[in-house]
């Protein structure tokens, strides 16, 4: 997975995370990439940080790694109520992750570090892990994040 910072037309910015940069682009240029504040689709990278290489392993990482992990259902805020266009949003993403990334379930933790140390294909993969084990993974350098989970709208 790849992770971009994005902002709209209207200047709001968010994190969006894509297979590769390809998908990125296939999917802004369909306007399928939507802004969480004002649902526009006109969407574009932010410059970033680069990634480095890290002494004596010849892998890129980044430079301020996420220390979130997997996803968690959403908890609604304060009303009880996750807003109609903030719920779209994240079910448009649940799809797109589920279509473009493998399921590891309880195993992210160690999915993760096997495909980090290339012991694994290089793939997007999403699962469960505890608080601990992300912790783990972020302070072997491992980026990973955690997106709110709504219930499909497709059931």
């Amino acid at each position: 997975m790849i992770h971009y910072q994005l902002h709209c037309a209207g200047a709001h910015e968010f994190d969006g995370w894509f297979k590769d940069s390809e998908a990125f682009e296939r999917q802004a240029k369909r306007g399928l990439i939507s802004c969480p504040v004002c649902s526009g689709t006109k969407v574009e990278r932010v410059l970033m940080a680069p990634g480095i290489l890290r002494k004596g392993r010849g892998k890129a990482v980044e430079v301020e790694a996420p220390r979130q992990h997997t996803p968690e259902p959403v908890q609604p805020a304060a009303g009880g109520v996750i807003p109609d266009a903030v719920r779209a949003a994240l079910s448009k993403l649940r799809a797109e992750v589920e279509k473009n990334c493998d399921y590891v379930g309880d195993d992210f933790a160690e999915e993760a570090r096997r495909i980090h140390h290339g012991e694994a294909p290089p793939r997007g993969i999403y699962g469960e892990s505890s608080d601990e084990e992300a912790e783990a993974l972020a302070e072997e350098g491992i980026g990973i994040a955690r997106i709110p989970w709504v219930p499909r709208t497709d059931s």
